[in-house]
């Protein structure tokens, strides 16, 4: 195998040993037991798989086309990711009433989230997390946001979790919620008042932590994120694009109309096709263009692009909510 090489980005090449003894030195500034940190680095190398998903991720500039959506949510919200929701619900109804009370989250968006994630806790990923986050802080194409990121992972380490439990996927994320180390630490709850929040392993912990995020998102409890609407023949949506630039993921938040009222888009022809309050600031979303599905999508839709910001995953985290309480 040819030697793997470091790509950095503003700052003198080191070799990986060099480099991830800079971590190992940074996680002990912060606090990190040295037994977990040599626990957690003992035989690393760099991970030239790790390398290569990295490098080949897409630029966010690299097509301005835009697949269908019907062909993403017919596979993403497809009848085995049903079934499984609805079976997840049925088993955890009474968990899963008491979180959505606490939290003011739907117990159905929960259950979809973690459907999208890791098809109901069957694939997590399995990449050795100290491993993929010291190759890619070492790489150095986003160098600061991995070391926080692995350091973040020495702190869970030092909490108790075992090297072999922090798997996951090759960019950081794990567990059943899928959050990188530095989310888990800032809303990652304990769900069954065990004293620590488990989200390889718990369901309790886990529906817990993603109600704590959507909270922490801003989710506004009464408020669907979205409804069908139907819309006039002929019905010029260009003509209600934004004006906004989104400083974050500016290419989906483009794809959306400016903000309305309800009351204010019926008066217009547009008409919400599930109980949506008159006053209810919902933007217009028709992604496969005229005579295709259209949704007017209020807050909470802002909030599920706060979890994973694609439309695509948004609005089939959505549907996939909605057929598993239907």
């Amino acid at each position: 195998m040819a030697p793997v090489a470091a790509q950095v980005v503003g700052s003198e090449s080191l070799g990986f040993d060099a480099y991830l003894e800079l971590l190992k030195a940074r996680a002990r500034g912060e606090g990190v037991s040295e037994a977990t940190v040599e626990r957690m680095t003992a035989g690393l190398t760099p991970n030239p798989t790790v390398i290569r998903l990295d490098q080949n991720q897409p630029g966010s500039a690299s097509t301005r086309g835009y697949p269908p959506m019907s062909s993403y949510i017919a596979t993403h919200v497809d009848a085995a990711r049903i079934g499984g929701g609805r079976a997840v619900f049925a088993q955890h109804r009474d968990l899963l009433t008491r979180i959505e009370r606490e939290f003011g989250v739907p117990a159905p968006i929960i259950v979809a989230i973690f459907g999208h994630e890791t098809s109901y806790g069957r694939v997590k990923g399995d990449f050795d997390l100290s491993r993929s986050l010291a190759t890619l802080a070492w790489e150095g194409r986003r160098r600061e946001l991995f070391a926080s990121e692995f350091v973040a992972l020495m702190k869970i380490a030092d909490r108790g979790f075992g090297r072999s439990q922090l798997v996951g996927s090759y960019a950081g994320a794990f567990g059943n919620p899928q959050f990188l180390p530095s989310v888990y630490l800032r809303l990652a709850t304990d769900g069954d008042a065990d004293g620590w929040a488990d989200i390889v392993s718990s369901r309790a912990d886990t529906f817990a932590s993603i109600g704590n995020y959507f909270r922490d998102a801003g989710w506004r409890p009464g408020q669907p994120w979205g409804v069908r609407a139907a819309v006039p023949d002929g019905f010029d949506v260009s003509a209600y694009r934004t004006r906004l630039a989104s400083p974050v993921c500016p290419r989906v938040h483009e794809r959306l109309s400016r903000w309305m009222t309800a009351a204010e888009w019926r008066a217009v022809g547009v008409v919400a096709q599930g109980g949506l309050a008159d006053d209810v600031m919902v933007s217009l979303f028709q992604p496969d263009g005229p005579g295709k599905p259209a949704w007017l999508l209020t807050g909470n839709y802002r909030a599920i692009l706060e979890y994973n910001c694609s439309s695509y995953y948004a609005l089939s985290v959505g549907l996939l909510a909605d057929e598993i309480v239907n």
